[in-house]
Order: C-alpha cells, then sequence, then structure tokens
C-alpha cells in the first residue's frame, strides 16, 4: 500500500481521540505503526563545538516520521562526505507521537457488498507525526569555526525534504 499525500494529514487540528472513563483500556490507540527514525543522535557526541545552527519551519506544521527520516538521511549522508564523523554532532529534535489514521474504502467488484462507508469511520492506525509550532527547532547541527557554510548547506538538504518552508538559525 503506498502512501497518501502529506496534504491528507497536514492540518493541525486535534482528531477525535476516544477519552473513557470507565474502561481506560479502551483510550489507547491500538496497533499504532513502528517509529521510522533509526537514529536520533549522529556524529560525535561528546565532543565540544563552537557553532551550533538550527533548524525550524516558518509556519506551524506536521511532519510524518518518513519525512523526518529522509531529512535526517540527507543531512548526514551529506555531513559525513564533506566532514568526518568527528567533526559535527547532528540530533533531531522532535518525536513523531501523532497517531495519523485512514478510513480505508474497498474498491473493485463486490465492494457495496460488505463495505461500510463512514459508518464506524474511526480509521486505523497508518503512521506517526510530529506536530511542530512556529520557529520550533526540528533539528540542531553542531560544528567547528570554519564549517559554517557545509552546516548550512546540510540543513539546506535537511529542509527540501520535510512540508513546509523552513529557515536556518545561527545560535552562536
Amino acid at each position: 500500500m503506498t502512501l497518501r499525500p502529506g496534504r491528507c494529514y497536514s492540518r493541525l487540528q486535534r482528531p477525535y481521540t476516544r477519552i473513557s472513563i470507565h474502561v481506560p483500556r479502551k483510550s489507547y490507540v491500538v496497533g499504532v505503526p513502528a517509529n521510522k527514525i533509526t537514529q536520533f543522535e549522529m556524529g560525535a557526541k561528546k565532543k565540544n563545538f563552537s557553532k551550533v545552527f538550527h533548524l525550524a519551519p516558518v509556519r506551524s506544521v506536521q511532519i510524518r516520521d518518513n519525512a523526518l527520516e529522509a531529512s535526517r538521511q540527507g543531512a548526514n549522508k551529506y555531513l559525513e562526505k564533506t566532514l568526518t564523523m568527528e567533526n559535527y554532532f547532528l540530533k533531531v529534535l522532535v518525536y513523531p507521537y501523532q497517531v495519523l489514521r485512514e478510513n480505508s474504502l474497498a474498491t473493485g467488484a463486490g465492494a457495496d457488498r460488505f463495505q461500510e462507508g463512514m459508518r464506524k469511520s474511526f480509521g486505523k492506525p497508518i503512521g506517526t507525526a510530529a506536530r511542530i509550532m512556529k520557529n520550533q527547532p526540528i533539528m540542531e547541527l553542531r560544528v567547528n569555526e570554519g564549517s559554517e557554510k557545509i552546516a548550512k548547506r546540510a540543513l539546506d538538504v535537511a529542509s527540501k525534504k520535510v512540508p513546509g518552508e523552513c529557515r536556518i538559525v545561527e545560535l552562536r
């Protein structure tokens, strides 16, 4: 099954989530898929660096876990090619908590005989996403003095993989 387009899940309105007082186990979403982000920290973790950069969205946005993983891989691959592993530290700062659901509809011959339509249309979990507010950092990149251009290029590569417009903020 292919992924639905990002526009299907771009709204930041909180979806209906059942909260049961009498039977608490009914409040949990059953069958949430595993997180696709394999690593949150890359590079030299314990080393001190002089420059810190953040990747932050211009507007509030919802980013799926596969887009976060693609942006992490793109930035990390560029940094590994240009710098060595000991000369940078990259960290993904957000975690995809929001469960995305889909009410899949049957197609083909005889679908009308067993299709429920919008009756009981709660939907099955198909993935997770991170809700990111305006100017909340998505990634943090630390490098030494003289590698600022490479760091900005790596975060630019990462920004192309996430929805919405992002900006690169230099902290020090």
